[in-house]
């Protein structure tokens, strides 16, 4: 409470004193240099108290290592940036508040041990962005070639984490993605939607000398109506990522890919256009996947979420039976989904999101049923909803 009061004082003594500097009469360049003494003195208050942090942080991760504790804790990192926005009273706005402290709380991370994060690489792609925007900078990052890699380092433990793409708001979902989770024992510990901003780039210098459009089927996905209107004749060719698409093309007469914005100037391409995407609100959704279950209680306002696979009995009723158990629950389901089979011709994996932690004990006597239910119940995992931690505008 102490410290919470004196942090206050230092807020109001500012903003007074930032107050009195506007009715100062001397010149505007003297009161500049006494503003700027001002930050060059606060500037090393913070550096004591984020070095102070960091120690604490270092205390704190010899005492996770002595329990064999988790370095990556969503829910508790949640809570913290909860609290300290509404904390706060500016004129510091919250989504820059956020954007400091993320990238705080890496650092913190990294100072306990650094974490291997897997994704769909190389380096640039959308999977690489929402890595930067979830974790800050203070992660080891190992990116890959195919998907099925990323799955397969976080079920090997070559790596402590992945991200992985699993739903676009435009183009939906992201099918390998939920197969891979059929044939990996991994679990979901977190989700994070990504704003997608998408743009076409080229050697050529117009639209009307592209023949060939490359990029990742979601991205394709996401502007087909654009592709549809601007370039009919083009055809259009799916790579395994949006970076190794704009490879190609940097490379071909009449070649364009569809990438991220900035993805141009890093291979001295022309971007041709921007802003490409079809819809505005174009959110890509991603988990973050573990190698054992999170574990994670409400820590803070976010509701938890779950995410649970089953397969149900080839015969009339089986999957009316399922939904009638979640609805006598209580339990909304705001994700449902079928996948086929493979080697098995038409029966099916269903997945869904359901808002509630369904590995509370509330929730028992719903598993033990759909456990008689079905022919196979995987829980992959119970996290706190991502709504409220998109990046910033």
């Amino acid at each position: 409470m102490k410290n919470e009061e004196n942090n206050n004082g230092v807020a109001e003594e500012s903003a007074s004193r930032v107050k009195t500097e506007e009715d100062d009469p001397r010149s505007a360049e003297d009161r500049l240099e006494r503003v700027r003494a001002d930050i060059n003195t606060t500037d090393a208050q913070l550096l004591a108290l984020l070095n102070r942090r960091a120690a604490l942080s270092v205390a704190a991760g010899k005492i996770k290592a002595q329990n064999d504790s988790p370095i990556f804790r969503p829910g508790r990192e949640e809570a913290v940036l909860e609290r300290l926005a509404a904390a706060n009273k500016g004129p510091l706005p919250n989504d820059h508040l956020r954007a400091v402290y993320r990238e705080i709380l890496s650092s913190s991370r990294a100072l306990q041990r650094s974490l291997r994060v897997a994704f769909l690489g190389p380096e640039g792609t959308f999977s690489h962005m929402a890595c930067l925007e979830y974790f800050g900078r203070g992660f080891t990052g190992a990116p890959m070639q195919r998907m099925d890699a990323v799955f397969a380092a976080v079920e090997k433990r070559d790596c402590d984490l992945g991200i992985v793409p699993v739903e676009n708001s435009v183009y939906g979902t992201v099918a390998q993605s939920f197969d891979l989770f059929v044939t990996h024992s991994v679990h979901v510990q977190a989700e994070w939607f990504s704003r997608i901003r998408l743009c076409l780039i080229s050697r050529e210098n117009s639209l009307t000398a592209v023949r060939r459009v490359y990029s990742h089927p979601q991205p394709l996905g996401q502007c087909s109506g654009w592709l549809k209107e601007n370039l009919p004749h083009a055809e259009q060719i799916s790579m395994e990522s949006s970076v190794f698409a704009a490879e190609r093309a940097a490379g071909e007469n009449g070649g364009a890919a569809v990438c991220r914005p900035g993805m141009g100037e890093r291979l001295n391409l022309n971007t041709l256009a921007s802003g490409i995407e079809d819809l505005p609100d174009n959110l890509t959704r991603f988990f973050v996947i573990g190698s054992a279950p999170a574990g994670e209680r409400r820590t803070s306002s976010a509701p938890l979420k779950s995410s649970v696979l089953f397969i149900i009995p080839d015969k009339p009723g089986s999957l009316a039976a399922v939904l009638q158990s979640f609805f006598k629950a209580g339990i909304n389901l705001s994700k449902l989904e079928s996948r086929p089979m493979r080697g098995e011709s038409w029966k099916y994996i269903f997945f869904a999101d359901l808002d509630c932690d369904i590995n509370a004990p509330l929730y028992a006597g719903l598993l033990e049923t759909l456990r008689r239910t079905c022919l196979q119940v995987r829980i992959l995992g119970s996290y706190h909803s991502g709504r409220h931690i998109r990046p910033p505008e």
